[in-house]
């Protein structure tokens, strides 16, 4: 095990499993200052241990109680992050010259500056390296959130950044295909240098809940989720409106960018059967989930919604609960219209969620839904898919 200095931790682990037959990378390096507090990360990570690949992490934990980025307010507290962030990576690339001959280094989200840094250090070592980049900063930021204008100088700087953090990977991993699609086509980034991996989900955290709510209880409909533009909180809220003398209950856990507009909403017009909870454990929501008759995903209509599917999706599926969640070319690659326990509704049309949510109360579910999805989202096949991307890195 590699000795390492505070606040960096780096930890080598072989599992049990055995390691399988002609496969190129045989170890891999997760490096950076990434959330550990994401389950992308911790699902990558262990979906390559349980396909028997030995993994060393190299990390430095920057971003632990910090769940909405865009939202850390104050001064101070951005320039505590600031000061962290910047000050580990001395000693992530001191650890990382130090550490065993390894294949590929994986630099996980968040890390489009590890990924810069990196890069030189890696070359050194003539490693290659693949950048989960996991969302755009210039996307998110400029486009869907609108935090900052495209003219400003701010904007530009974010769009080069991205650029070149594209040029510094062997690999770039997006969560979807049409996720990648937009890389390639917003930064110039040849299509072959793109790949996706899906999110996935743990399936210890959201097992699958064969048990339905029981008889004669109003059915319950459940969203939670960070309150940003991508989710389309408000036509949740409408759907609730239409239906506000129906007897379905609605639960909205969650907070962030919108939750004031929000709170205007449902102070101007309230709903007795809205119940809005500010915040849960992570650990907390599959019960929250047994709770539920119908659960939902995302309906904004901004083009990044077209692209993404959210870590609720994927935890909804496991759970093996009914879905609805807007159509999508992103939510294709995952199901067709017409899956069994998924009901796929136009953007921004709470008509048509609440006709998709009434569908789902009244059709009968004998047991958990979408056996087949669980194991496509599982931690080991998210783990096959990414050995997949660095075997081909290898063929190349």
């Amino acid at each position: 095990m590699a000795i390492t200095s505070v606040p960096v931790r780096v930890n080598e682990e072989l599992r049990s499993l055995p390691v399988v037959k002609n496969i190129h990378p045989v170890r891999v390096v997760i490096w950076g200052t990434y959330d550990s507090g994401k389950p992308r990360v911790r699902i990558l990570e262990r979906g390559l241990r349980e396909n028997g690949v030995e993994v060393i992490c190299c990390h430095c934990e920057v971003w632990r109680g910090v769940e909405d980025k865009s939202q850390v307010k104050g001064l101070a507290r951005k320039a505590a992050i600031a000061f962290k962030w910047l000050s580990a990576y001395p000693s992530l690339l001191y650890n990382y010259l130090r550490l065993p001959k390894h294949d590929v280094v994986i630099v996980p989200y968040l890390g489009h500056l590890d990924v810069l840094v990196l890069w030189p250090f890696a070359r050194l070592r003539g490693v290659p390296i693949v950048w989960d980049a996991f969302l755009s900063l210039y996307n998110t930021i400029v486009e869907d959130r609108r935090l900052l204008g495209a003219c400003n100088p701010l904007a530009k700087l974010i769009w080069v950044w991205e650029w070149l953090a594209c040029r510094a990977a062997r690999r770039v991993v997006l969560d979807t295909r049409a996720h990648g699609d937009y890389f390639a086509q917003t930064f110039h980034v040849p299509g072959a240098k793109m790949a996706s991996v899906f999110v996935g989900a743990e399936p210890e955290v959201f097992p699958c809940l064969d048990e339905q709510p029981a008889a004669g209880m109003p059915p319950v409909v459940l969203f939670y989720g960070q309150f940003i533009p991508l989710h389309g909180i408000d036509t949740i809220i409408n759907a609730a409106r239409i239906a506000r003398h129906e007897p379905i209950e609605w639960t909205i856990i969650g907070s962030g960018q919108e939750a004031a507009r929000i709170r205007e909403l449902l102070d101007a017009d309230p709903l007795p059967r809205l119940k809005w909870i500010p915040w849960v454990e992570y650990g907390e929501l599959s019960d929250w989930l047994r709770r539920a008759t119908v659960c939902l995903g995302i309906f904004g209509d901004t083009d990044k919604a077209a692209r993404v599917i959210p870590n609720k999706v994927f935890q909804i599926l496991m759970s093996g609960k009914p879905l609805v969640t807007r159509d999508s070319i992103a939510m294709r690659e995952l199901v067709a219209p017409g899956h069994a326990g998924v009901w796929l509704v136009p953007p921004a049309d709470p008509g048509a969620l609440l006709d998709a949510v009434r569908a789902a109360i009244q059709e009968p579910v004998h047991g958990g839904l979408h056996g087949s999805l669980r194991e496509r989202i599982s931690p080991r096949a998210i783990g096959a898919s990414l050995l997949a991307v660095m075997n081909d890195i290898g063929a190349g």
